[in-house]
């Protein structure tokens, strides 16, 4: 189904309103793809940020005053968080209080923000060299203390948006440090990125590296290559341009769109052997679209420039017009809803991420993101 960027963005725009209606006191978390009603946490787990976000963006709109009204009281409930023993927080508070400050001026969202960098900061190990996963991060319990992700690049985004609000240069220098050692652990030299490891407490020698949501210990799961790219491209964007982190951005980039699909929506694992005869992973493919995006407006070359742009464009021609509500003109479903995001497909899941078919909020958030810098209502350097 052909779909211009602004009607795409209006799409999502009703679906922003619907689950306005439906959602009241928790966060979305994801979406029966069927029937849209969402699955909510209380606290926001690490995906309640996206929410948020999607409110700061719509608040820039015409009509936008309510939507930060709201944004407001939900980015409150983000407070008891603050102190949580989890790297993933950072996603929370960078998405859901950092882009309150940065999209709608804020004052009480910036305060929350502040404060869960700093947490965070604090909690940086020298012997490591970067922010652990934590003890309360989502799979933090399994894997122990001195454990790494990929994902953990969300730490990068809070702490690098904190340092330019605060001036506060050890903020700044902890970030570049946690980036550069998080890209190094799971880039291999392919370009492409293996999801977590295990460092030993003492040396932080790096003891063992592995994917454990992806099809195995060695594949490269969709999120995490998207997760290496975003987090190395977006410092270079708030943290000002470091030729490693953009170097590790255009390999993972290349390495990306050198091995998607031909609509340039990727499966959810790229060494899976089933495909094409397995999950597409829309919500991983919003994620690279976005960045690309990004990208395309911090390297250094033309040809550079309109390959990271023109992959973009394809990536979301594809999702807006198979798999952005209503698919088909028969299709009775919630409009605007991203589907077939498929965020755990893996027995030892946690329950409330066992689902391989679904609206993802984080999904969602980065399409919606896409839409509106291809639309040109929003910059890439704004977010």
């Amino acid at each position: 189904m052909q779909r211009s960027w602004d009607e795409a963005v209006n799409l999502m725009r009703e679906r922003i309103e619907g689950t306005i209606r439906q959602v009241n006191e928790g966060f979305p978390h994801w979406a029966d793809p069927h029937t849209g009603i969402w699955r909510t946490t209380e606290n926001g787990d690490w995906t309640g940020g996206y929410w948020l976000g999607m409110l700061w963006l719509v608040s820039r709109e015409e009509g936008g005053a309510r939507y930060r009204r709201l944004a407001e009281t939900v980015c409150a409930r983000l407070a008891p968080r603050i102190t949580d023993d989890t790297a993933f927080k950072g996603a929370t508070f960078y998405y859901g209080a950092g882009l309150g400050s940065l999209l709608a001026g804020s004052e009480s969202a910036r305060a929350l923000g502040l404060a869960a960098a700093s947490d965070l900061k604090r909690r940086f190990n020298p012997s490591l060299g970067l922010v652990p996963l934590g003890a309360k991060a989502e799979e933090g319990s399994q894997v122990g203390q001195t454990a790494s992700s990929i994902d953990s690049l969300v730490v990068s985004l809070l702490l690098f948006w904190a340092a330019r609000q605060s001036g506060d240069l050890e903020t700044k220098d902890i970030a570049k440090r946690h980036t550069a050692r998080v890209l190094s652990l799971h880039q291999r030299e392919d370009g492409a990125f293996i999801q977590s490891s295990k460092l030993d407490p003492k040396t932080g020698e790096l003891l063992e590296r592995y994917t454990h949501k992806g099809y195995s210990a060695n594949s490269v799961w969709a999120r995490a290559q998207a997760w290496g790219v975003l987090g190395a491209t977006i410092s270079c964007l708030s943290g000002g341009i470091d030729e490693s982190f953009l170097a590790a951005a255009v390999k993972g980039a290349d390495w990306w769109i050198d091995h998607a699909p031909a609509d340039g929506v990727s499966y959810w694992d790229f060494d899976d052997p089933a495909a094409p005869n397995t999950e597409r992973d829309t919500a991983a493919t919003a994620f690279m679209t976005s960045t690309l995006l990004k990208l395309s407006s911090i390297v250094p070359s033309e040809g550079q420039r309109r390959k990271y742009r023109d992959a973009a464009e394809k990536a979301a021609t594809a999702l807006v017009g198979g798999f952005l509500t209503p698919v088909r003109p028969e299709d009775r479903r919630p409009v605007g809803m991203l589907v077939e995001g498929c965020f755990n497909k893996r027995e030892d899941s946690r329950r409330e991420d066992f689902i391989n078919n679904a609206e993802l909020i984080f999904g969602s958030y980065y399409l919606f993101e896409a839409l509106l810098i291809l639309s040109g209502r929003l910059q890439p350097s704004d977010v």
